[in-house]
């Protein structure tokens, strides 16, 4: 799992961000956190899954990106929208790859 330079966190993830970044990382099956990724296929645009589901061997086996994190469903839909928006207002369409580099060149 690879972590994104300019991660998202929702509000109430920013208030225990250490503590729910740590969980994450050492694998804790926790329902209420969920991370967002770029989309493993189809048409999404980003890609939602409880912390519990993401650490099955086939999500690991795709080396993920983690590019937010948040504390329940409604939080992730939340950062899922503020990065969609973010990322339409900066290159005026929906591709993450193009947003992405603009965002890292930027900084």
């Amino acid at each position: 799992m690879r972590w994104y330079s300019h991660l998202y966190v929702g509000e109430e993830a920013a208030k225990k961000r250490y503590a729910v970044i740590q969980k994450i990382r050492r694998g804790e099956k926790s329902r209420l956190v969920y991370v967002i990724t770029p989309p493993s296929g189809g048409n999404n645009i980003l890609d939602i899954y409880q912390a519990a589901e993401f650490f099955h061997p086939h999500y690991q086996e795709r080396d993920p990106l983690v590019l937010g994190v948040a504390l329940g469903y409604e939080e992730a839909l939340e950062v899922a929208g503020k990065i969609v928006g973010e990322m339409y207002r900066t290159t005026g369409g929906f591709s993450l790859e193009t947003f992405l580099a603009q965002k890292d060149s930027e900084r």
